[in-house]
């Protein structure tokens, strides 16, 4: 069985701290890791031009594939193989749809420390997906 492992990834402290925290363990797991990045497709303003909707989606791109990249780059320095990729959509959605199509076997994400009533209050996507997932979570 090829274990895959899907780690999505933002730029904040939460990824940083899901992915030193895998990396910390690395020999625990398989070496099939996919970072993903959910471009967020909610860009519907009446007062920007479409043209300049695709500017901010291709910028948004380039800086997504930046960050996987830079994130990359600590998985090879361990010994993965990280596949890379970019998604647009409901975060929540395409993150499912990735593990049910796939069979991930992990799901590695961390939370923020606001904690549970937050959660409820306010969503989080980590919290989200503890509820929707059916394969097992790494939460830091």
């Amino acid at each position: 069985m090829n274990a895959r492992i899907l780690i999505p990834v933002d730029d904040t402290e939460t990824t940083e701290k899901a992915i030193s925290g895998f990396l910390r363990n690395q020999t625990h797991f398989a070496d099939s890791v996919i970072l993903l990045h959910v471009l967020e497709d909610k860009l519907a303003y009446r007062m920007i031009p479409p043209e300049q909707i695709k500017m901010i989606q291709e910028r948004s791109r380039q800086a997504a594939q930046q960050m996987l990249e830079h994130f990359s780059e600590r998985f090879k320095a361990a010994g993965f193989h990280p596949e890379l990729r970019i998604k647009s959509g409901d975060p929540i959605a395409v993150i499912r749809r990735i593990i049910t199509e796939e069979e991930i076997f992990l799901l590695v994400m961390a939370r923020h420390k606001a904690g549970e009533v937050s959660d409820v209050l306010f969503g989080s996507v980590t919290n989200a997906l503890m509820h929707k997932v059916n394969c097992p979570m790494l939460l830091f």
